[in-house]
């Protein structure tokens, strides 16, 4: 058994999940398919860094994301994905909403549309007991009908939040694969976490992680996402609280392990329940021609010519991005600092929005640059970020930002960035960004 795993290397936590499948006759195989893994950040998480930043400029956006909010939002809670739409990407369809534990999961009248599968809660808690050690649960209106539910579950050990999402990926055929992709640690901070297939096909990713990245409040969050070859997903969180966010902990860990978590969002028992979902609606034709998609990079052009014009005398102690984003984390001797970028073309339409105010400059060309150096956006103690954000006439953006920390959830390590902004202004305003191959 091999696997994508992170900060285990006694193998303990990936032994666990190979266990509990051996014995149920499955096998968690490393899926060793370099187009999902490149370079420690895989092409979903890439995909899902990319929609949510296109607008605000690299991964400045995921300084406050923990779990929860990078795997498309809270099992528990609606509304709460961190993914936004973006003017340089289409937003791709996202699971369904789900209910705040205790609603019936009904969802409200004008959020009612084609999709939505009317399963039975009371089925959705049948499978959900008889997939889950023995305890105590308490759910509030099992009459409704929904495709999620939440509830408490206590073991006599502390009772802890727990919730079932079952939805449908999306139309296109990497849907729902940055919902089993391990995050980047640079931006999300988790303990553990490990990614494969079962024997079926079916792409499975067990993390242990924190509702907050700054762990401003011990909140644990431990989540299982299984993703059907057919393009489902069942998708499990549990907390070391009775709540999601602001409860009183009352367990060092969640109460599932990660072997049971796996085996219960691979329960075969949810088959018949999914298969209850309807098809995703089809968007509707528009009149007329339609606007051509901006050119897109893909590849690690974008990583590459970071690499390739970062100022000698830094040594490179992390890496990673494909396509239009990318990273690496440097130090000079001094402490790591974290430098990304971001690369897109058909950014016009966003100039007003992104250079519409602050230390603004037009180059003799008609570059816009807009210099920014402020706090971290909900980072670790003393974060400062520093960006360099440019776009010609014709709409292509280069925006590159540095931090004073290897991660932005990790306080501080050093005063200031290892590049000035001097620096960053020269790096976005290269032109080797322009021959980076797109289409």
């Amino acid at each position: 058994m091999s696997q994508h795993e992170h900060h285990d290397p006694e193998g303990g936590f990936a032994d666990e999940l190979g266990s509990a499948l051996r014995s149920t006759g499955e096998s968690f195989g490393l899926d060793g398919r370099p187009e999902l893994v490149s370079g420690g950040l895989a092409r979903g998480r890439r995909r899902l860094l990319r929609r949510r930043l296109a607008v605000t400029g690299g991964a400045l956006a995921l300084a406050g994301i923990g779990i929860g909010g990078v795997y498309a939002g809270s099992v528990l809670t609606p509304g709460k994905s961190a993914e936004k739409a973006s003017v340089a990407a289409p937003r791709t369809p996202a699971p369904t909403a789900t209910p705040t534990p205790g609603s019936t999961g009904e969802p409200a009248s004008d959020s009612l549309k084609p999709g939505m599968a009317e399963i039975p809660l009371s089925q959705i808690a049948d499978v959900l007991k008889a997939n889950t050690p023995a305890g105590q649960w308490r759910f509030d209106g099992l009459d409704g009908t929904g495709q999620a539910l939440g509830g408490v579950y206590d073991d006599g050990r502390g009772e802890a939040a727990v919730g079932i999402s079952l939805s449908r990926a999306g139309r296109g055929p990497d849907a729902g694969l940055d919902m089993v992709t391990c995050p980047e640690q640079a931006y999300v901070p988790y303990d553990r976490c490990v990614e494969g297939r079962i024997a079926d096909g079916s792409r499975v990713m067990v993390i242990e992680g924190y509702e907050y990245p700054d762990k401003r409040e011990e909140t644990k969050s431990w989540r299982a996402v299984l993703l059907t070859k057919d393009g489902f997903l069942v998708d499990a969180s549990e907390y070391n609280a009775p709540i999601e966010k602001g409860g009183t902990i009352t367990r060092e860990d969640p109460p599932f392990t990660a072997t049971q978590l796996k085996k219960l969002v691979a329960a075969e028992a949810w088959r018949p329940l999914l298969r209850q979902i309807p098809p995703l609606p089809t968007a509707p034709a528009q009149p007329g021609k339609a606007p051509k998609a901006p050119p897109r990079i893909a590849g690690n052009g974008v990583q590459n010519t970071l690499r390739a014009l970062l100022p000698k005398g830094l040594t490179v102690a992390d890496k990673g991005g494909e396509g239009e984003f990318a990273f690496v984390v440097v130090d000079d001797g001094k402490g790591k600092s974290l430098v990304q970028v971001n690369v897109q073309y058909g950014m016009g339409g966003a100039s007003g929005d992104l250079f519409g105010s602050g230390d603004v400059t037009t180059l003799p060309d008609g570059r816009r640059v807009k210099l920014t150096q402020q706090p971290g956006e909900k980072g670790g103690e003393g974060v400062v970020w520093w960006t360099a954000d440019t776009m010609t006439r014709a709409g292509f953006r280069v925006v590159v930002s540095a931090f004073n920390t290897g991660a932005q959830h990790e306080a501080a390590t050093r005063a200031e960035p290892a590049l000035t902004m001097e620096q960053l202004k020269t790096i976005a305003l290269d032109p080797k960004w322009a021959k980076i191959p797109a289409k």
